[in-house]
């Protein structure tokens, strides 16, 4: 019998294994200051593109204020125990019953995380009669969720609608053989390209097919749609999303999550997704937080039209520089390049050493070998010199990058 760590020691994982190089500057890194377009990035000032604080809220004083405020009255403890036990108060309830109201849904419920609350989401929906068709660029959290599934589940290929509807078919053959149900699952946004779920179209075919349609709306919400409501309202088919799900840790720049949906959907969720049964109720400094938050996104339009002008400048521009920035349709950014991991590791050093901007990197296996993906994140807080700066820098980069530079100078380095 082997030794339950042989396993881990001889094979640390496709990300793993780059640990010693990558370490503290292309995963972990530190930024250090307070959360904005500009922080400090060992030592130096840089342009910061990979902090999905969308609204700006991180650092808005009104929020710091009421932050602050609860704190002080709360502590960070406060309610004590499970919502089911001991941890429910009449503000939990206030800000479910604004946040149903907000993504137009008869009831809401609060979650403790947003990688936990997708994950149980899925988890409790489906029994192992029932199968799951999802999108196959689904994010990790969806793919766990998924992963706890005893039945049946499809993959459909990403945002096509033609390869949902052959899986529907697979799908309902099998639910009508074992008597259980359906349940289709896509993003608003997906994350990494910026595209929003075709969400329209998958709800046309709940005429044809017997499913029910799950949306985790993580980047939409607070982005997209009247007031920031999310990608189903601004698809105009939010009534036809059967359980809608989103973060905090986003435009609300905050912890939680909520799901939304029919209020016996949420009834039963709520006496049975194990995750919040089980677990500490939200603390009230982040009831009360999400509370203003809330408040900001209902009544400060300039501060999502502040958002818009800054997408829009820094993706018009890379588009007329002639970068591939793929088929986005939110503020997520994405700039595709062609070049080896090593390349993609000097071009980011150069970037945040020489020309002062931050921006997350993305390589194989995450995506194709031979791409780079750089992802930046547009919010409020960022202003048109923060674009001009970054046009410029990314224009630099590339011209060393197709000239051979990078590829010599990573020669260099792997040779020593």
């Amino acid at each position: 019998m082997k030794d339950l760590f042989d396993r881990i020691l001889a094979n640390k994982g496709p990300l793993g294994k780059w640990a010693d190089q990558a370490e503290g500057y292309f995963v972990f890194p530190k930024l250090e200051g307070p959360i904005s377009n500009r922080m400090k990035f060992q030592g130096k000032e840089v342009v910061t593109w990979s902090v999905n604080d969308y609204l700006g809220l991180a650092n808005h004083p009104e929020v710091r204020e009421i932050d602050a405020q609860a704190a002080a009255e709360y502590g960070s403890a406060y309610p004590m125990g499970a919502r089911m036990m001991s941890g429910h108060t009449e503000l939990h309830e206030q800000l479910e019953n604004e946040l149903a109201t907000f993504v137009d849904k008869e009831a809401a419920y609060l979650l403790n995380f947003g990688y936990q609350g997708i994950l149980s989401t899925i988890d409790t929906l489906v029994s192992k009669n029932d199968v799951i068709v999802y999108d196959v660029d689904a994010h990790a959290c969806i793919i766990d969720g998924v992963r706890l599934h005893l039945g049946k589940r499809f993959t459909y290929k990403h945002n096509d609608v033609e390869s949902l509807e052959k899986n529907l078919v697979r799908a309902t053959k099998v639910a009508e053989k074992t008597g259980g149900g359906i349940l289709v699952i896509s993003e608003g946004v997906f994350g990494m390209r910026g595209e929003q779920g075709r969400l329209k179209e998958i709800a046309a075919l709940k005429g044809k097919y017997n499913f029910r349609f799950l949306v985790d709306d993580a980047h939409g919400f607070g982005t997209l749609g009247k007031n920031g409501a999310g990608a189903g309202v601004a698809q105009g088919i939010q009534d036809e999303i059967d359980v809608y799900f989103a973060t905090f840790a986003k435009s609300m720049a905050s912890t939680g999550a909520f799901i939304a949906a029919d209020r016996e959907i949420i009834n039963f969720l709520k006496y049975n997704m194990r995750s919040q049964m089980f677990a500490k109720s939200l603390q009230m400094v982040l009831v009360k937080g999400a509370l203003k938050r809330l408040d900001m996104l209902r009544n400060r339009p300039e501060i999502m039209a502040k958002l818009w002008e800054n997408v829009d400048a820094l993706q018009s521009g890379l588009k007329e520089r002639g970068f591939d920035i793929g088929s986005t349709q939110s503020c997520v950014t994405p700039v595709y390049l062609k070049g080896s991991i090593p390349e993609a590791m000097v071009l980011v050093r150069d970037l945040r050493e020489n020309f002062g901007v931050f921006c997350s990197i993305v390589v194989y296996p995450v995506i194709p070998k031979g791409l780079i993906l750089l992802r930046l994140i547009p919010t409020a807080s960022h202003n048109l010199e923060d674009v001009a700066i970054t046009l410029e820098a990314f224009s630099s980069i590339r011209e060393r990058l197709e000239s051979g530079v990078y590829k010599r100078q990573s020669e260099a380095i792997q040779s020593v």
